[in-house]
Order: structure tokens, then C-alpha cells, then sequence
């Protein structure tokens, strides 16, 4: 009888387990509802003063429940000679609106440079943006003041549905050439599209940029910071949407967990001897395009570029040694390191990679990882479900509702604790 009973046990144990491998590989596996009024529209003040959520035994979210701190507390939940490595990336003005010929609206959302001045870039609508088309772009303060048909152009972005949502912006009383950052000569901007690119869906731009000027320079005057499409009713300002460590241009979205860092965080944390280090992670449509194909293994991430320097491969072996552990801000950073090991070590790199992260995932250099609250269905979501299991993680994730926790990219954060992850079934 005894071993009938046991017989009876380790099936379903299987049947379980198998049950979860499958769900492990289904988008539907990483579904969950989120009440709307949780989706945070603006970022709390001072940034170090969200809640933070804490993932500390390989119990938590299956026998245990988190821990609530607030994100400063941070210091006090690492331990010296651990070594946090940071994405140094920077937002850029990634979103221009212009007209054709015609006098047709455009939206133009940059993706990523190619060459000189010439950008990959997602065109609203863009069904009938054919190779040879040209786009005129409006200076943005220009934009602001021009009215068409008794309204202002940002009235009728404001009804378009745009890819991205737009920032609120105050017009002041003095003329535009005032307002610019960057001199320029025209108030205008133009660009010719040289083909699509299939993999995207997107357009080759070729911009026309004056001789010693470069796009990025001019995007402070022609563009708009993006923010995602949940975000729909923000007062935020563009440095909010900005890491106070952002140094390198050519990301079209923030690295959110770094959102969170003060400088005098940052401070304490170093004089707590817990270290710093730097990969850039420029983040693109690779990170916020959504999973579309059930079969979650058969999902084809968008190529990033990143770069992962020699000092920071140094300073990750020598925490390594010295007993240290790596926490990862964010999961470009995950990325970016891992990306930069698959080769079976972590070695300096400067490139692209379009590494997917998900159950099953063999880890090569992060020990933890402080993330926000991702979407469902998303590669994020499966990223960190590959740091600690898709389960555990959605019971968590109900914990963070139940608790009020504010998701998305200007909400709250979790810190997954070394001690808590190899449990990722």
C-alpha cells in the first residue's frame, strides 16, 4: 500500500513538474492582471524613496513573502565588496514629428544609427513610406507654435495614438531661435527614406544634417524623449526619465531600475565599500518589442548594441575572487554581461547582441539583479523568471499587488538577493 501511495506521489510530482516546463515555454505562462490605476505615471521625489522589494531565500514567493524596504535602503541589504554594475546609457530625443510633401503628419521613432546621420527608425503610418520619400521636420518649439487649421500640430499628435506618448511641453514667450540648445541655420530638418528594413518594419532615414553637426546634436532641438505607450498621463520632465549616472547618447528608453539612484545613494553605498561598475546598453525595440510567438524559444530577440569595457571586466573578476557578489542594475545590464560571457567567459566586448534570456538559461556572471516590474508577456518578464522561476516570480509579482506596489518604468523596484536565486525550475 505504502508504495502504492508513493507511486501515486511521484506522478503527479512528474505530471506537475512537466506541467510547469510546458508553461516555462508558453507565452501564456507569463500572464498576469494588473489593476491600471498600479501603472505609474509619474516617478516619486526624492527617486531613492520607492518601495523596494526584497527576494532574499530560495523561499521567498513559495513558502515565504517578501520583504518590504524602501529603495534606500539599499546599503544595508548588500554586503561590502559586492559590486554593482550599472547601464551608463542615455535617453535620447528619439522622436521627431514632421509632414511629406503632401503635408501628410508624420512620426518618426529612431532606433538605432547605422551610419553617418543615417537611422533605422519606425514611421507612423509608414504602409505607404516608399524608398525615395522625404520627410520634413519641424523645429520642436516651432512645432509648438505653428497652427494648422486653428490648431496647434501638437493637438493633432495628441490624437493620434501615437507609438509613444508625448511630453507635456510649456511654449515660454521669447522666439524659438532663443530656446535652441544647438544653433542651426534652418528651422527645418529633412530626411529621404533608402529602403525598410524587413526585420523591424522599420525605414532607412538618410537625415541631412549641416556639415560639422551630427543627428544627435540636432535631436535636442527637432526631438521629443520618448516615453512607452503605458504612460499616458505623466508631468514628468525628460531628466526624470534620465539615470543621474546617463552618460553615453543612443537609447530610445531608460534603463528604469537605475531610476531609482541618487548621488548621495550612490554615495553611501560606496562608503559601505560596495563598488561600481559601468556597461553601456544602448536599449531599443530588441527590449520593449513583445513576445508574439507562443512558443517562447522560438522568439527572435532585436539586435542592441553594447559595449562592455576592460575596467569592468577587471573589477568583475576581481569581486569574483575576493568573494564578492555581482548585482546587475537592470536587465540590460544582465544582457550586457551575459552577452558579453557567451563565449564561456566574460571578456570585453563592443558589439551587438541579441541574446534571449529564459528558463533554462545556464547564468555565466550575475549573482543578483535589481529590476522593476515588468509586463506581462514580455522578454523581460522571462528574463528574470530565468533568475529565480516564472512561478515564484508571478507569486511575487501578486504580492507586489496585493502590497500596491507601483509597476512599470517609473514604478517601484525588486531586488532579487544572490541568496535567494538557483531555484529557477
Amino acid at each position: 500500500m505504502k508504495q502504492e501511495i508513493s507511486q501515486i506521489h511521484l506522478n503527479n510530482t512528474f505530471s506537475s513538474q512537466t506541467k510547469d516546463l510546458e508553461l516555462d515555454c508558453s507565452v501564456a505562462g507569463y500572464d498576469y492582471e494588473l489593476p491600471p490605476e498600479l501603472i505609474a505615471q509619474n516617478p516619486v521625489f526624492p527617486r531613492d524613496s520607492s518601495q523596494l522589494l526584497v527576494v532574499d531565500s530560495p523561499n521567498t514567493g513559495m513558502e515565504t513573502p517578501p520583504l518590504n524596504h524602501i529603495f534606500r535602503d539599499l546599503p544595508a541589504l548588500l554586503r561590502c565588496g559586492d559590486l554593482l554594475v550599472m547601464n551608463n546609457t542615455k535617453v535620447i530625443p528619439a522622436r521627431l514629428y514632421g509632414h511629406k510633401s503632401t503635408g501628410a503628419q508624420i512620426e518618426v521613432l529612431l532606433l538605432e544609427e547605422r551610419q553617418d546621420n543615417c537611422w533605422l527608425a519606425l514611421v507612423k503610418p509608414g504602409k505607404r513610406f516608399k524608398q525615395g520619400a522625404r520627410i520634413v521636420f519641424d523645429v520642436r518649439g516651432a512645432r509648438e507654435e505653428d497652427a494648422g487649421n486653428g490648431k496647434a500640430r501638437t493637438d493633432q499628435r495628441e490624437n493620434s495614438s501615437p507609438a509613444y506618448p508625448t511630453l507635456s511641453t510649456s511654449v515660454s514667450s521669447f522666439s524659438v531661435s532663443e530656446r535652441l540648445p544647438v544653433p542651426v541655420s534652418s528651422p527645418y530638418l529633412t530626411a529621404t527614406v533608402l529602403e525598410t528594413d524587413a526585420a523591424t518594419g522599420g525605414r532607412l532615414l538618410q537625415f541631412d544634417v549641416p556639415e560639422g553637426k551630427s543627428l544627435v546634436q540636432l535631436l535636442e532641438v527637432f526631438g521629443e524623449v520618448p516615453l512607452p505607450p503605458y504612460i499616458t498621463a505623466s508631468a514628468a520632465g525628460d531628466e526624470q526619465y534620465q539615470t543621474v549616472y546617463a552618460q553615453k547618447p543612443g537609447a530610445i528608453a531608460a534603463p528604469t531600475a537605475g531610476l531609482h539612484f541618487t548621488p548621495e545613494l550612490l554615495q553611501k553605498l560606496g562608503d559601505r565599500q560596495i563598488s561600481q561598475a559601468f556597461v553601456t546598453l544602448h536599449v531599443g525595440v530588441g527590449t520593449f518589442r513583445p513576445v508574439e510567438v507562443e512558443d517562447v524559444t522560438t522568439h527572435q530577440m532585436h539586435e542592441e548594441w553594447i559595449e562592455v569595457p576592460a575596467t569592468t571586466v577587471e573589477q568583475i573578476r576581481a569581486t569574483k575572487a575576493a568573494g564578492g557578489r555581482i548585482i546587475a542594475v537592470g536587465t540590460t545590464v544582465v544582457r550586457a554581461l551575459e552577452g558579453a560571457a557567451q563565449s564561456g567567459n566574460l571578456e570585453p566586448f563592443c558589439g551587438k547582441t541579441n541574446l534571449f534570456i529564459y528558463p533554462g538559461y545556464q547564468w555565466q556572471v550575475v549573482d543578483g539583479l535589481i529590476t522593476n516590474f515588468h509586463l506581462p508577456r514580455s522578454s523581460l518578464l522571462m528574463l528574470v523568471s530565468a533568475l529565480i522561476g516564472r512561478q515564484r516570480l508571478l507569486n511575487i509579482y501578486k504580492q507586489a499587488i496585493a502590497s500596491q506596489y507601483r509597476f512599470y518604468s517609473f514604478g517601484d523596484a525588486m531586488l532579487i538577493l544572490p541568496e535567494a536565486v538557483g531555484h529557477a525550475i
